[in-house]
């Protein structure tokens, strides 16, 4: 089925909570059509490419396919796993993606990193850490692709600091921050992945659940928290990009 956006809404004046009781236990394609129908064309997805995001992209471009394909915003920390990278790589050839790259400025590698902002600044200084990765080059990403309105791959079951996330929010700026699979859980995005053979993370298969920055992502023991291998001693449940 091919979506084309028809006589696009007034996001101002969307009523979000109506919008989060129409689809409360709908499934993310229907959520994703309407959005596709319905937002203006500055919609973009984020990924981070762990397997809920990729969910997402395939249902974005595999099953609506809509006539101008919805940009995925990828945030190149130049910190990620090189299984992270490779995946990316293959999801491009599969997807035909729009992908779109952010970063952070004049800086290419995790050695100019280093020379820019000192060894491991992870261990030094998080906050600082997570904002000249992540908070800052979405912003400017969201900022300069004009977005209205973004997508994330969060749920609901993935922390007790999401337990009461709504499928439609608005984030700091006011755009409109869609959660599709808010309401799934872990086990719903594999049994779609298995259904679709899809591609993902070979490190989802090694301990990792939730995948992050490589020096800051650690394995998760049975009966942990899905996001415990995040940051894991720094008592952070979120880098900030979804506060």
């Amino acid at each position: 089925m091919v979506y084309s956006l028809e006589t696009p809404v007034q996001i101002d004046n969307l009523d979000l909570d109506e919008l989060n009781q129409r689809f409360e236990g709908a499934h993310p394609r229907e959520i994703l059509a309407w959005c596709v129908a319905n937002i203006p064309t500055k919609f973009v997805q984020t990924s981070a490419f762990n397997v809920d995001d990729l969910v997402i992209t395939d249902i974005l471009y595999r099953e609506l396919k809509p006539k101008k394909p919805v940009p995925v915003m990828f945030l190149d920390t130049l910190h990620h796993f090189p299984q992270t990278r490779e995946l990316v790589e293959k999801a491009i050839k599969l997807y035909n993606l729009d992908l779109r790259t952010y970063k952070v400025p004049d800086v290419g590698s995790r050695e100019a990193f280093a020379g820019a902002y000192g060894d491991a600044l992870w261990d030094r200084d998080i906050q600082k850490f997570h904002y000249v990765t992540k908070i800052e080059p979405l912003q400017r990403g969201l900022a300069e692709l004009q977005a209205v309105a973004w997508i994330t791959g969060r749920r609901r079951d993935q922390a007790v600091t999401r337990a009461n996330m709504p499928i439609f929010e608005h984030d700091i700026k006011h755009r409109i921050k869609v959660n599709p699979i808010a309401a799934w859980t872990r086990k719903e995005s594999w049994v779609y992945v298995a259904e679709h053979k899809m591609i993902y993370n070979p490190l989802h298969d090694q301990g990792y659940p939730s995948i992050g920055d490589e020096p800051i992502t650690t394995k998760v023991a049975d009966g942990e928290d899905e996001r415990a291998g995040r940051w894991r001693g720094t008592g952070k449940t979120e880098c900030g990009i979804h506060i």
